[in-house]
This record gives C-alpha cells, structure tokens and sequence, in this order.
C-alpha cells in the first residue's frame, strides 16, 4: 500500500471509532434516565436561571443530547454536586454562591427540625446508638451559636447553611454573620484578632446581656470533640480551630484566608 492509502484507511478506521463511540454513549443516555431542567431544579430546589447559569459558568454542566439545545441531567451528577458540602458552603460565605435550597435554614426554628431529622437519621445507623447524642449536640451548638450571635444583625443573609451526609460521617455549618471577633468585641472590646477572639470563645464563659450568653455553647462544643471520637474544624476570621485524630488537643492558629462569619465541619 502507497503511504496515501495507509492515511485513507487511518482516517477511515478513525472515523468508524467516533461513529462507534457516539453511539455508545447516546445508547448510554438512553439507558439511564435523564433528568430534565425542570426535575433537577426540583430536586435541588433551585431555579432554573441558577442551574442555566451553573451550565454556563462550569459549576454543574448540562447534557445535551444530539447536539441539541435542551439541558438534560444525571441522577447521579445531582448527587455528587450535592455531596461536596464544604465546597458549597465555602463558596457562599466567600463569594455569596447560590446552593441547594435544602441546605439552607433561614431561621433558628427551620435549623432545628432539621437537627431533629438528622438526629432520627443517626439513630436508625447502626454504631451510632452511643454517639450520635453528642454529635447532635455538636452540631446544635455550633448552629444555636451563629443565630444568637447574629440575631438582628445579620449584614446581608440571614440564616445558615447546614449540610450532612451521614454515609461519609459530615456534617457542615457555616453562615455569613458577623463573626466571633465583631460580635465578643460587645463584651469584651480589648479583643484585637480573630485567634485571641476565637480562643475565649471555645474556652472562657463570656456573657452578655440577657437573654443571650455568648461564646458558652462554643466552650461545650470543644469539651465534647475532645473527649469522644468526633473531629472538628472551625474557623472566623483568619482564625482556625482543628480538634482531631487520637492524640487531639486544642489549639487555635491562623489560617491563610479571612472567613467571613463561620465555618464548621464536625466528622465522626
């Protein structure tokens, strides 16, 4: 064969290969149910602006089929967007980035049905009849902490961001409030940095004036991580908590990014 027949038949056989390779992947899509705009902004709760625009912006691309111009999409894809708590969480006390509706508790009262299904959850798992209390407690603290210290305050959104995923043991707060620096600095204005402020939080009783006692639930929190096997990261500020592994011990550094408000990820 003359060297221009072995490119025609590369090209040929190339040819054959993405015909084949098209297929397989449109009979793919035929197989597995595919979800359309609509059900996936149900299920995430969700507009259908906000998932158009994470198409176009990469943070949860669309399948179309055949070209086409309709968004379809995977079951799954949801599932695992939806798992990445603490990105989702990170990106909206950075940047304000919209999340799944579920993960949102705009009241006390909203965040605490949810602290109550996902104490019934952890008590139908087994291995948890022993922990999962103190878990609760955890996360009820640290979520009670970011409503009572922001009530009335709150400089844009109200409200938490509260995710769990039982299966990989993690739970996530985080909300977009005043931090623990600007909010101690009431009763105790000698504070100066977010590590000084973020350590008497998790280890003096700071009260304030009834009814509201602050920095007393943080204290508690770091009581509890300490003596049961529960991990912890906390952070205000530039200020950083880590409460893990089997040696834990408590200590307060400062971290390379500024936290606006709180963030808290609790594994166990």
């Amino acid at each position: 064969m003359t060297k221009n027949a072995y490119i025609i038949v590369f090209l040929y056989s190339f040819a054959l290969y993405l015909h084949s390779f098209r297929r397989c992947d449109r009979i793919k899509h035929m197989e597995e149910k595919l979800l359309t705009i609509a059900e996936a902004a149900k299920i995430l709760g969700v507009s259908l602006d906000t998932l158009r625009r994470w198409d176009k912006s990469g943070k949860l691309v669309a399948i179309r089929k055949d070209g086409g111009t309709h968004r379809y999409y995977r079951e799954k894809d949801l599932e695992i967007f939806s798992s990445d708590l603490m990105g989702l969480a990170s990106a909206w006390i950075e940047k304000g980035a919209e999340f799944p509706a579920g993960f949102y508790c705009a009241t006390s009262s909203v965040f605490n049905a949810r602290l109550s299904r996902m104490e019934h959850e952890l008590i139908k798992k087994p291995g948890f009849e022993k922990l999962y209390s103190l878990i609760v407690l955890v996360a009820g603290e640290i979520g009670d902490n970011s409503f009572a210290h922001n009530l009335g305050k709150w400089p844009d959104a109200p409200g938490i961001f509260f995710g769990y995923n039982l299966d990989k043991k993690e739970i996530v707060l985080a909300d977009r409030g005043l931090g623990i620096l600007e909010t101690l600095r009431h009763v105790r204005p000698e504070l100066s940095d977010h590590v000084s402020a973020v350590r008497v939080a998790f280890t003096e009783f700071v009260s304030g004036r009834a009814p509201e006692k602050r920095g007393n639930g943080l204290k508690l929190v770091r009581e509890v991580v300490l003596t049961n096997p529960i991990d912890l990261f906390y952070t205000s500020g530039d200020a950083e908590v880590r409460i893990k592994g089997s040696n834990k011990e408590f200590k307060v550094t400062r971290g390379q990014n500024l936290v606006r408000g709180c963030l808290a990820k609790i594994n166990f």
